[in-house]
Formats: structure tokens, C-alpha cells, sequence
């Protein structure tokens, strides 16, 4: 008896991003062909909240959405933009808040505007109860501090695209935090510490994603010209991922299917 086919959810693809415009339905095939049977689009600015919410209504019960405001667009948290957050947030397609937290990596916004743009944002979070989508780079201490502050009021968190150092990690399992885990342990240049790292999340917190369509797995072979990662590569992700972990594929790709389900209140 042939086992049931490993099905999959991309918990964070940037499906609304310019290069996916001219052949989006061809993505979403090729996903499902790979397994993919639900991912969540982030929106990680207002206008990219706005198209997440639209691709979500388009592709009913396949492409889910997430609405807030990434670090980099911080000053985009203005009395108005916070009542279009609230907004799009009450809306039934969006599952999550964020992509929201900070980014000391890049500094394209003043960091005292991010950290107030990110505390705001988990004021609407608390308010909605909505799990929060999270982001953090070069920030953990400022990051995890803020986070305090909202200790009891927060849904679930996920630290998405994790790429920090096992302290870290660890704090944000502490914190209650689940870990998302992308194409970055693919890369022999930056993401091998990651691959000792993985084997200590506990199975219940462990969630994949692609943030397609960013961080391209440097491991897939033959790599495609356009060097732009999609939903379909996430079945290579959850295969680096099972073998760091010691698991088969099916048994990771089951838990953190199951996991995603959970955490964003997805049907399946």
C-alpha cells in the first residue's frame, strides 16, 4: 500500500512581489505539484498587506495572507496606517500579524521609529489575538525586550526565517516562540551552523517556509536562471531540513504541516 503524498504548507511567501506578476498561476501549479497545498502570503508593508488580502481572495482555501508593516517600512506605522492595519487584520483571510519586529542588519528605518512601529503593532496583535509573524535581525536583545512588554497579551509568535545563533534560538523557544526555517540552511556560506542548530526544535514548534521570493536554497541543483526561489522549492527545504534532523522526510513534512495548521488556524 502506497503511503499518502507528503503534503506541505509555505508558512511565508512574498507571493505579491513583482517578479511572480507575469506568471503566478504557473508558481501556484508547480507548487501543488510538489506538495504545497496551502502557503501564507506575507504582507510586509500596507500596500503589500493590501495585495496579500487579494491574492488570498483570488486563490480561496490555497494562498492565506498575513497584513504588517516588515522594519524597513517602519515609518509607514502612522495613526492612519494603524487603522488600516486594524482594518485588514479584521478581515477572515488574514491569518497572522506582521511580517513586524526589527532589523539592525539593513537600517533602512531610524531604529527608534522601528521599535515603536513594532511596538504599536503588537498593541493591534493583542487587540486581535491573531498570531504574530515575526522578524529579527541583528536586533535580539531590543527584539526580545519588546516582546516582554507584551508577555500573556500575544497568540502565538513565530520567529520566521530564523538565521540567529543558538542563544537565541533558545530564547525564543523560551519565549513560547515557534521557529521558521528557510532556504538559509542551505547555504554553505552563511547558514551551516543552522544545521546542528535544527535538531533542537522541539517537533511542535517547527514550521518551513520558502519567503519566496528571497533566499533561493544555494543546494538545489540544477539552480534556475532566474535565481528566484518559489513554493515548489520548499520540498527541497523540508528534505535538507529531515536529514539535519535525523528524521525522514515524511515525519517532518508531517509535523510541520500539522504545526502550520495549528498556528494559523488553517483547514486540513
Amino acid at each position: 500500500m502506497e503511503s499518502a503524498p507528503i503534503q506541505l504548507v509555505d508558512i511565508g511567501a512574498n507571493l505579491g512581489h513583482e517578479s511572480f506578476s507575469h506568471d503566478l498561476e504557473a508558481v501556484l501549479q508547480r507548487a501543488r505539484a510538489a506538495g504545497v497545498v496551502q502557503m501564507v502570503v506575507t504582507g510586509a508593508s500596507r500596500e503589500g498587506a493590501r495585495a496579500a488580502l487579494a491574492l488570498a481572495r483570488a486563490h480561496p482555501g490555497l494562498l492565506y495572507a498575513t497584513a504588517g508593516v516588515h522594519p524597513h517600512h517602519a515609518l509607514e506605522v502612522t495613526a492612519e496606517g494603524e487603522a488600516e492595519l486594524r482594518a485588514l487584520q479584521s478581515q477572515p483571510e488574514v491569518v497572522a500579524n506582521g511580517e513586524c519586529g526589527l532589523d539592525y542588519f539593513r537600517d533602512f528605518c531610524p531604529r527608534p521609529a522601528q521599535r515603536r512601529a513594532f511596538e504599536r503593532q503588537l498593541e493591534l496583535a493583542a487587540e486581535n489575538g491573531k498570531p504574530v509573524f515575526l522578524h529579527q535581525r541583528d536586533a535580539h536583545e531590543d527584539y526580545m525586550a519588546i516582546l516582554r512588554q507584551f508577555d500573556g497579551r500575544l497568540g502565538a509568535c513565530v520567529t520566521h526565517c530564523f538565521t540567529g545563533t543558538r542563544a537565541e534560538m533558545y530564547a525564543c523557544l523560551d519565549a513560547g516562540h515557534s521557529i521558521g526555517i528557510t532556504g538559509w540552511l542551505c547555504d554553505e556560506r552563511r547558514g551551516t551552523h543552522l544545521r546542528e542548530m535544527v535538531k533542537d526544535i522541539p517537533a511542535d514548534r517547527l514550521l518551513i517556509e520558502t519567503d519566496a521570493p528571497y533566499l533561493l536554497p544555494r543546494t538545489v541543483k540544477p539552480a534556475p536562471k532566474h535565481r528566484r526561489n518559489e513554493p515548489s522549492f520548499l520540498r527541497h527545504i523540508v528534505e535538507e531540513l529531515a536529514r539535519d534532523r535525523g528524521e525522514d522526510v515524511a515525519t517532518t513534512a508531517a509535523h510541520s504541516t500539522q504545526n502550520a495548521r495549528r498556528f494559523f488556524q488553517l483547514p486540513g
